[in-house]
């Protein structure tokens, strides 16, 4: 009660601390207005004065001692210069420092010097920062005031520059700069937010990262935001996909650097892990980097691993296409297996054998754990509660004798959580009858020192058996792991859900946005079973060069920030892995959106259902619904049951092609040019008015009685594209509303 009394009065920690922050905004706001009248010279003078004291902190390329030792008088008389010039800049803030002759030992000591105080360059960095931040972020929103009205191409469309910030983004930007994840709603200007500790943080001459979701933005931002920094005196850069290493060591060199993470975490691991010289990296460091839509980034893809490989330069011949009949049938064993087993336990729970139904069901979820009649028994809180029970008897048994006996009557086991597949004596009894030795593997040790001591045998047959041996152990690991790869590949790995199959090709889809990622293969032999199973062309096995998490990738930034529009319910998890600390920004304006309380529901079952009933009741409003799910598995269900409901669906699914997303968007568009006929003169803007015009267009008239919706469906007569409407007519109503809009040529 206290506590709540308390906060009523001075507010949560968040609000604290935007309180703190408002002072420095109003700072802001009034900087820029005392600078009317200054044009664009002004700015740029300013981001040179600013530039010059923070390059004095910036990092030197200093030759080892045997490469000083060894340079002739010219080059130790360039290497002193260079360290003087320095050291003269720096008298204020370092007064001992020495005076450097071109002698090799005098050079040594310079760089002693320098090494000294190198690690207190990043405090006096960011202390200047913070002193000169009023000023800074008053510069670039000046900057973008006089901006307004200047057209450019961005991205092949024409864009005119009409933004200016407001005092939220103002707070957002110092947010960021403290290294914070700014939350904030959908429309507040995530992206201008940015330029402001961006421009701040870029005057140091170190590089900032701008992490974007894909591609598109990355460039699109680049071009869109570039006209500011470029009107402020700053060079920008952006990093996209196929670009070759000169390129990218260009765009690396400018002061921001636009591009996505995957990106940024794969020129790191060519630099570090590929490259074979300095000359050849082209990054030169992690400094600031500000990421978009930061919890998806950072916390969902936080373990996901970057991965550069390539052709095995030594393969073993694996026996995919040799094994598949025979893992086919051990497949098609356990799924008789399960099923059984699945009728048993339905008919112990009838019979009210908890145990039975308990024991059934484990040996199921070991044995496939996608079992579909399996999946619909979990969703039971009841059977769930009952498996889990049963599950932790056996592994509280230390020598968990019960539980191998258990695994020894399926065919195989397999794990979800680790991606493993095992084999048992009933599987390679089905795939190799009478050859138990088959799938042993020889201990070489043993044997080796058995033959040493064995006088029967010459230096000529001991060589000859243990290269026997060595090659049989090749053949059997081979074996085993080709066989549980396949495994895997039939029992976790589904079609359409983890991959597709287009054009004999495997490609995998994300399961995170469903999109498909030509070119990206499974490791370790996973993606060569996959395709032994689809039935198309096995490719040859690759081999990682260089690997790096994510997560792991984001931690070699001295300040990292990001923005996003939910991030305080991951709160926790940015501090703990992190440090970082999330300040919700408020809105520019009030939020009329209306949020409502979560719901939890026991099963996933009476989810959807529950999903599908408030889809119907709005639906029933004529109310538009936007539904987004977290899989593709969870939005073929959702649409499944929609279906069943005979609720009318636009399904968009992110792998979809660019033709079919566009012939789906082209027919949603014909209803409502239809719906609303006042806006003809929109399909200019596509280029496709004959597309529009020589057919039929269904539409549709909706009206509203007593809060219960009718239909009536109409046919818009066919209309003639002539020549003449490649520029259509803007309405008068459209003119007004918006002074800047011109009407086309010809009318």
């Amino acid at each position: 009660m206290i506590k709540w009394i308390l906060t009523k009065i001075v507010g949560t920690k968040n609000q604290r601390e935007v309180r703190r922050l408002r002072p420095i905004v109003e700072q802001i706001v009034s900087i820029e207005e005392s600078w009317n009248g200054k044009g664009q010279e002004f700015l740029l003078e300013k981001t040179r004065e600013w530039q010059g004291y923070l390059h004095r902190f910036l990092p030197m390329d200093l030759p080892p001692v045997r490469i000083v030792e060894a340079a002739p008088r010219e080059e130790l008389e360039e290497i002193a210069a260079k360290l003087n010039a320095r050291f003269e800049s720096l008298k204020s803030e370092f007064a001992s420092l020495p005076a450097v002759e071109a002698t090799p030992a005098s050079i040594e000591e310079g760089k002693a010097a320098w090494n000294n105080i190198t690690p207190q360059f990043d405090k006096l960095r960011e202390r200047y920062l913070n002193q000169i931040l009023p000023e800074a972020f008053a510069a670039v929103k000046h900057g973008a005031r006089l901006l307004c009205g200047e057209e450019r191409d961005i991205c092949g469309q024409k864009q005119v520059w009409d933004m200016v910030h407001f005092d939220v983004q103002l707070l957002g930007g110092i947010a960021l700069h403290r290294g914070y994840i700014a939350e904030m709603a959908t429309g507040e200007g995530k992206t201008l937010v940015a330029t402001l500790p961006v421009y701040l943080n870029a005057l140091t001459g170190m590089g900032v990262h701008v992490v974007t979701v894909n591609d598109y933005l990355a460039r699109r931002d680049s071009e869109w935001m570039g006209m500011l920094f470029q009107f402020l005196g700053l060079t920008v850069g952006c990093i996209q996909s196929m670009m070759p290493s000169q390129l990218r060591r260009e765009q690396y060199a400018c002061d921001i650097t636009y591009g996505t993470n995957a990106e940024f975490g794969f020129d790191y691991l060519r630099d570090n892990g590929m490259a074979t010289s300095k000359s050849e990296q082209v990054q030169r460091g992690h400094y600031f980097s500000i990421v978009d839509e930061v919890d998806s980034i950072l916390i969902d893809e936080a373990r996901t691993p970057l991965i550069i490989s390539g052709p095995a330069v030594v393969t073993r011949e694996q026996q995919y296409d040799t094994l598949r009949p025979a893992i086919e049938r051990v497949v098609k064993a356990q799924t008789d297996l399960c099923n059984e087993l699945m009728a048993q336990a339905l008919k112990a729970q009838e019979e009210g054998r908890t145990e039975e139904v308990g024991r059934c069901l484990f040996k199921v979820k070991m044995g496939q754990p996608r079992h579909r009649a399996f999946l619909r028994a979990m969703q039971d809180p009841e059977l769930r509660r009952i498996v889990e029970k049963y599950e932790l008897t056996l592994y509280q048994d230390t020598r968990k004798k019960e539980l191998y006996k258990l695994k020894e009557e399926m065919f195989f086991t397999v794990d979800e959580k680790t991606h493993d597949a095992d084999l048992m004596e009933k599987g390679r009894e089905v795939i190799s009858p009478g050859h138990p030795e088959d799938f042993v593997l020889p201990d070489l040790g043993t044997a080796f020192a058995e033959m040493d001591e064995d006088p029967r045998l010459t230096e000529k047959d001991k060589l000859r058996r243990k290269n026997e041996l060595t090659k049989q152990l090749d053949e059997t690991g081979a074996r085993l792991h080709t066989t549980s790869q396949l495994l895997k590949a039939y029992c976790i790995y589904e079609k359409d859900v983890e991959y597709v199959v287009k054009e004999g090709k495997v490609i995998i889809i994300d399961q995170n946005t469903g999109r498909e990622m030509p070119g990206r293969r499974w490791s370790d032999g996973l993606h060569q079973a996959v395709e032994a199973k689809e039935g198309v062309e096995v490719e040859r096995e690759n081999q990682t060069y260089a690997t790096i998490t994510i997560q792991n990738y984001f931690r070699l930034y001295k300040k990292l920030a990001g923005m996003t529009g939910t991030a305080e319910t991951e709160a926790a998890e940015f501090h703990d892995i992190y440090k970082l600390d999330v300040l919700p920004i408020p809105t520019n304006r009030p939020c009329i959106r209306k949020d409502q309380n979560d719901l939890i529901f026991k099963s996933r079952r009476e989810k959807f259902n529950a999903v599908v009933n408030k889809i119907q009741e709005l639906h029933d409003k004529g109310q538009p619904i936007l539904i987004g799910t977290a899989s593709v598995d969870a939005s073929e269900t959702l649409s499944r049951m929609l279906k069943r409901a005979k609720i009318p669906q636009l399904n968009i699914r992110m792998n979809l092609s660019k033709e079919e997303m566009r012939a789906r968007i082209r027919n949603e568009r014909r209803v409502e040019l239809a719906f609303e006929e006042h806006r003809f003169w929109d399909v200019r803007r596509w280029e496709e008015g004959q597309t529009y015009f020589n057919q039929p267009i269904h539409g549709m008239r909706i009206t509203m009685e007593n809060e219960k919706a009718s239909y009536e469906t109409f046919v818009v007569e066919e209309r003639v594209f002539e020549p003449k409407m490649n520029y259509y007519p803007i309405p008068q109503s459209e003119l007004q509303k918006n002074s800047k809009l011109d009407q086309n040529p010809g009318w």
